[in-house]
């Protein structure tokens, strides 16, 4: 891989590390904050998620697009903004640095560095819940890179900000953060037999959201390149 492609996907395994490892340690302190009122606790882990989103991608969207997300990698690849070749090891280092961000987390805390969660999100409902979750995330973010792109880090931002409260899920929208998440019994976490119907959900909210999209904005493959934010890929 040359320089430029490590440097791409050094930053997809920081930036989704940083963005699980707050999902999961926002999630954690707002437990142990909320004396047991759990609209306080999630409204804590929510607002800490939504920051750190906007941050995360002014950060690294320079660099790789800002993905942190297997799914956006696989829209973006549709639409040849990533090549499929290169697409894998960003999948790869997303996942590897979720995984790393729960570690991460349980270290700050004192806990376990991985324990499988107990917490039970599983029903047609939580996966349809995570199917608009993510329909929803690909929606703004192919609106907005398309038609306003300086706008994107923030949009996308608020948009998980409001679905962790409007999906029955707390709106994962993210398969590298599912897996995370699995090997995490705090206050985020999701059973490991729960996650792959969360990842399936994940990704046909992706794909159905991508084609949508190429009819409403026609001209939506040209500059693809730029999905989430703009960014040299080479």
């Amino acid at each position: 891989m040359k320089s430029s492609g490590m440097r791409r996907v050094t930053a997809e395994f920081l930036g989704t590390l940083f963005l699980v490892a707050t999902v999961v340690g926002s999630g954690i302190m707002g437990e142990r904050l909320a004396a047991g009122n759990v609209a306080i606790a999630l409204l804590a882990n929510t607002i800490a998620t939504g920051a750190v989103l906007v941050a995360l991608i002014l950060a690294f969207g320079p660099i790789s697009g800002a993905h942190l997300n297997p799914v956006v990698t696989l829209a973006d690849a549709m639409e040849g903004g990533i090549s499929w070749k290169e697409a894998p090891a960003y999948i790869f280092a997303q996942v590897a640095g979720g995984i790393g961000g729960a570690i991460v987390a349980h270290l700050m805390f004192g806990l376990p560095l991985a324990s499988l969660s107990r917490h039970a999100r599983g029903g047609a409902a939580q996966m349809f819940s995570e199917f608009v979750a993510t329909f929803g995330l690909l929606a703004v973010i192919w609106g907005c890179s398309r038609l306003r792109s300086n706008a994107t880090a923030f949009a996308v931002g608020a948009y998980i900000t409001a679905a962790y409260w409007f999906t029955a899920s707390t709106s994962f929208a993210n398969p590298a953060v599912t897996i995370a998440r699995s090997l995490s019994d705090t206050f985020s976490g999701i059973r490991p037999v729960d996650a792959p119907g969360f990842i399936v959900a994940q990704i046909a909210g992706a794909i159905a959201a991508t084609v949508l999209f190429r009819w409403l904005i026609p001209a939506l493959p040209l500059g693809a390149k730029d999905v989430v934010y703009p960014h040299e890929n080479k």
